[in-house]
């Protein structure tokens, strides 16, 4: 006969997995930790939640947190404690090109949408390396194909997006009017100008909050390089093998 697991033992092995994991985990990928009998046929994942809203007080007050995503649950570093911990490793984050945030924005504001839908709205060809790296890094991917001639790809956002970016859902979006707002300052920073010019930097990123659209650099001129920092990253707490 299988022991059944009590409260205690039930909320440190999820706070082991939750270390050990490496990815967001969901109630229903918990439970599978677990033999039948070793918590109750009915109430077992209730258990689960209980044992996780337990953890999620217990680490109030530590440098990180228990946090929801899409994917399920994950502890995190604080946000306000990402510059001390960042200096554990030497490499810098991705940085990413304007363009590819653009685009990043409108599949995930307008999707499903085509290549070519985007390109009509930012007024110019998208680089397929841009597509790619969005397919590669998991943000996006191919939802369909729109019933007209050439059925071009349907192109829409990925749970593991939802996940990089800390949202549930993608209701959890910012509205279009606030994206300018928080690009504006890091563009203004990134370029490093003067004050009289900044205004100008500013110009350049114009997101339509009512057609969800956002303007390019000319293709002529280098497009300014914004760090994958301008979202908080989730950071994983070292657990001895490896951080998220």
């Amino acid at each position: 006969m299988v022991d059944r697991v009590d409260g205690d033992r039930l909320k440190a092995i999820i706070d082991a997995a939750l270390l050990v994991a490496g990815e967001p985990l969901s109630v229903n990928r918990l439970a599978k930790l677990f033999k039948l009998g070793e918590l109750d046929p009915k109430e077992g994942r209730d258990q689960i939640r209980a044992a996780l809203q337990e953890l999620e007080v217990d680490a109030e007050g530590r440098g990180y947190l228990l946090r929801r995503v899409a994917s399920g649950y994950r502890y995190q570093v604080r946000q306000d404690l990402s510059l001390w911990v960042s200096r554990l490793w030497d490499e810098k984050p991705p940085r990413y090109s304007r363009a590819l945030l653009e685009t990043l924005a409108l599949v995930a504001y307008k999707q499903p949408l085509t290549r070519g839908d985007i390109e009509q709205i930012r007024g110019v060809s998208v680089s397929p390396n841009i597509m790619r790296t969005l397919l590669e890094r998991g943000w996006v991917k191919v939802v369909g194909q729109r019933e007209v001639p050439g059925r071009p790809s349907l192109y829409g956002t990925t749970r593991a997006f939802l996940d990089y970016f800390d949202l549930k859902s993608l209701g959890q979006l910012p509205p279009l009017a606030e994206i300018r707002e928080l690009i504006e300052p890091i563009l203004v920073e990134e370029a490093d100008v003067a004050p009289e010019q900044q205004d100008q930097v500013a110009q350049n990123v114009q997101i339509d909050s009512g057609a969800g659209s956002a303007e390019s650099t000319p293709a002529d001129e280098p497009e300014e390089k914004v760090s994958a920092q301008v979202v908080p990253l989730p950071t994983a707490p070292h657990t001895g093998g490896g951080a998220q």
